[in-house]
This record gives structure tokens, C-alpha cells and sequence, in this order.
């Protein structure tokens, strides 16, 4: 119950869902209160943030600082594990195994494939739970869409029973103990994940996938029209804020007030 609570509460705060719930809002005293004045700025300022948060300048300053704690891993230090921490995804059958991992997973997985290439016999951990409705977990989806990149299965353990980070980080200390391995994540999710994986005891090195925000050059009116890509990239950098405060209100993986 807290875990599908902490979904719909931190779903609620990102930064589509919030507005239109304050433009909504200040519909509904425009139409049915006196508070003309307050209706007029609320939906102004509300409006001004999406359009702020939708170019490519504002939504790219705010994740890239995240963005930047890890480097791309082109170490040369051999591992014998990858672990691929779960993300969004499906499963349909009928469409090609990679069009199933959603938004964020199949960088994760793609990068944990060049990674393994240049580990060759290790061994490639995936982790996540089923979703609600869904009978293949995120962990067995990651794990056949790098089968389907030519990974041998017997290369590859899932641990389906973790519903979030910190639950990813414990499945992943009883597995492995303190042996070194390749933490793939999202490189905006990466620093978060690192302190629930250091925090088990674990001896991760960070390999971040699936970088979003672009310093290299754009055509001009990209930089200048807002887009639903640029409104993602902010919520990514909101997403992962709300749950650095989160990880810091609870405490036990996180340092409060450090």
C-alpha cells in the first residue's frame, strides 16, 4: 500500500500533472468564486512554468548538473557482474523484443550489452518486479531483450522480486555480496541509486545510460519551441529531485541533513 501511495503522491508532483492540476484549479475559482485576481495569476504563472520548462535551455540546465555525477564507464578494470536496474516497460509478444522497454529501459539495457562486451563471461543481472496487471516482470523483460541482442541466457540472472531502488539495492547485496560490479542505470537515476547500493554494503562502479541533456550544438528552433521531449527532460530532473528528498526525509539510505 505505501509503495503504490509513494506512486500516485510522487506521480501527482511532477511537473505535467502538478500544473494541470493548479490550471485546473484556477479554472474553477474563475468560473464558481470571486477570487477573479488570484485565478488570473495562478493560471498565469502555471501556464509561464510549462512553457518555460518545455524549451530546451531551461529543461536541460536542470538535468545536466544530475546528469554529469558519473562519466560514461570506459574503465578498464574487468568485472564478473552487470546489474540492470529495472524501468518502464510492457510486454507484447507480438511486437519486437526492444519496443517493449519504455522510455528510460533500453538505453539501460543497450548500454549494459556494450558493457558485457567488453566483460566477456559476465554475468548480466536484471532486477524489478512485475507491474500490477503485467504476468512478465521488468527484470525477465530486460532480460530477453538482451537475449535478443545475442546475450546467452545462461549469462543472465533476474531477481524479480524488488519494487523500487532500495528494495533493487538489498536483492542485489544478497546475490552478490561485496564483489565489484557495473551498476547500468539512467544517469539522471544513477546518483540516487548509488547511495541506496552503497548504503547495503555494496561495491558498486557507476555506469550511467541513457544521458538526456544536450550540450552539443542543435538547429536554432529547437533551442526555441517548446516540445514535449524538453517537458520530459524537466520532468526527469523533478522526478529524481522529489526522490533525493524523499531518500533524505526517510533516512535509512540517505544521511539526513548531509
Amino acid at each position: 500500500m505505501l509503495f503504490i501511495l509513494k506512486k500516485y503522491i510522487g506521480g501527482l508532483l511532477l511537473p505535467l500533472p502538478f500544473l494541470l492540476l493548479m490550471m485546473g484549479f484556477a479554472l474553477c475559482l474563475l468560473w464558481f468564486s470571486r477570487w477573479q485576481k488570484s485565478a488570473k495569476a495562478l493560471l498565469s504563472v502555471s501556464w509561464l512554468v510549462l512553457l518555460l520548462i518545455s524549451l530546451q535551455p531551461v529543461a536541460d540546465k536542470m538535468l545536466k548538473p544530475i546528469e554529469d555525477t558519473y562519466p560514461t564507464w570506459r574503465g578498464s578494470e574487468k568485472v564478473d557482474y552487470i546489474v540492470v536496474l529495472g524501468g518502464g516497460y510492457t510486454w507484447n509478444p507480438e511486437w519486437a523484443p526492444s519496443s517493449n522497454l519504455i522510455s528510460n529501459s533500453l538505453p539501460r539495457v543497450t548500454e549494459a550489452v556494450r558493457l558485457w562486451q567488453a566483460n566477456p563471461g559476465a554475468k548480466m543481472i536484471f532486477t524489478g518486479a512485475r507491474a500490477l496487471t503485467n504476468p512478465v516482470s521488468t527484470a525477465e523483460a530486460g532480460a530477453r531483450v538482451a537475449e535478443s541482442l545475442g546475450i546467452p541466457r545462461s549469462q543472465i540472472i533476474t531477481l524479480e522480486e524488488p519494487k523500487d531502488t532500495e528494495e533493487e539495492a538489498a536483492a542485489v547485496a544478497k546475490t552478490l555480496g561485496h564483489q565489484p560490479f557495473l551498476l547500468v542505470s539512467s544517469a539522471s537515476h544513477l546518483p540516487r541509486a548509488m547511495i541506496f547500493f552503497r548504503h547495503a554494503g555494496l561495491n558498486p562502479r557507476p555506469a550511467p545510460a541513457n544521458q538526456l541533456a544536450i550540450a552539443s550544438p542543435l538547429n536554432p528552433w529547437e533551442r526555441i519551441i517548446p516540445a514535449p521531449v524538453w517537458l520530459m527532460h524537466s520532468d526527469r530532473a523533478i522526478y529524481e529531485t522529489v526522490g533525493r528528498v524523499w531518500q533524505w526525509l526517510k533516512g535509512a539510505s540517505g544521511d539526513p541533513g548531509q
